[in-house]
Parts: structure tokens; C-alpha cells; sequence
């Protein structure tokens, strides 16, 4: 089994922290996937910039998969969904200490998705047949996209 120092210092394969969010196991995953990058990307780049989406999608994307591929040490993952989380931490930092609606989404949402993650790291999700789940990328994108939030926040002055 290969570590980390083995895959990303020493043979130089930086390219295995973006390239998991290209690969999805099946067509319900990409679709689900794509959903949320569809309803979410529009909120963060109508409001934000298109910048800040892709700068968010590219942090999010290494922290969630390195925080994987550091974890489990199997590089046989893939899927938006660490990135994804990422993009709800953002928006749940943004908005949780807005006073308006910033990207009018529900507080329930939030509260959904954590529990998701739960179901996933108590492997409730594998009992109900949505196979393994890679409970450290959706962890990592959750806490990359609230850091990134944070540094918005201070870089700009948002209240």
C-alpha cells in the first residue's frame, strides 16, 4: 500500500487530488452530483463570482480528497461529493451569520446534509445499499468549504 509521502512528494502525483471529481461509480451518482454542483454553483456564482466558485470547487476538491487518500490510504474513490460539502460549508458560514437570506437555501438543508454525513460514517448508507461512501471527502469538503468561507468572510469584510 502506497503512503502519502510515497504518492504526493516523492512520485510527484499531484494530479490525484483533482482527479477524483471526475470519476462516478454509476449514472445516479453523477446525476445527483451534478445536481447539486447545477443548484449550487448558480447561488454561489450569482452572488459571489465565478472565481470564487472555481477557487472553492479546486480548494475543496484537494483538501476533501487528500483528507480520503490520507485516511483510508485507498486512492479508489471518486465523486463531486467532497466538493459538494464544500460548497454547503461555504454557504452555511456565509449565510448562517447574514442577515439576509444570502443564498436562500434552508436551514434544514444544512442540517440534512450533517446528518447525511453521520449515516454515512455510522455506515447506516451501506446497510440501505448506496454502497461505500467516502465519509472523509465529504468530511474534508465540509470543513475546507467552512475555512474557506471564513477566509471570504475576512478578506472582504462580509456581515
Amino acid at each position: 500500500m502506497t503512503s502519502v509521502n510515497q504518492t504526493f512528494f516523492i512520485d510527484n502525483q499531484w494530479w490525484r487530488l483533482i482527479s477524483p471529481i471526475l470519476i462516478h461509480f454509476s449514472f445516479t451518482h453523477l446525476a445527483f452530483n451534478c445536481l447539486w454542483i447545477y443548484v449550487l454553483g448558480e447561488k454561489i456564482e450569482r452572488v459571489d463570482s465565478k472565481t470564487v466558485f472555481v477557487m472553492l470547487v479546486i480548494f475543496s476538491s484537494i483538501c476533501s480528497n487528500f483528507l480520503q487518500y490520507y485516511w483510508t490510504s485507498s486512492s479508489l474513490f471518486g465523486g463531486l461529493s467532497g466538493v459538494i460539502y464544500g460548497l454547503l460549508g461555504y454557504c452555511m458560514i456565509l449565510e448562517m451569520e447574514s442577515d439576509n437570506e444570502r443564498y436562500e437555501l434552508p436551514p434544514a438543508l444544512y442540517m440534512f446534509m450533517i446528518i447525511w454525513l453521520l449515516l454515512g460514517f455510522f455506515e447506516v448508507l451501506d446497510m440501505f445499499g448506496f454502497g461505500k461512501v467516502a465519509n472523509f471527502a465529504h468530511l474534508g469538503g465540509l470543513i475546507s468549504g467552512m475555512m474557506f468561507g471564513m477566509m471570504y468572510k475576512y478578506y472582504k469584510k462580509i456581515s
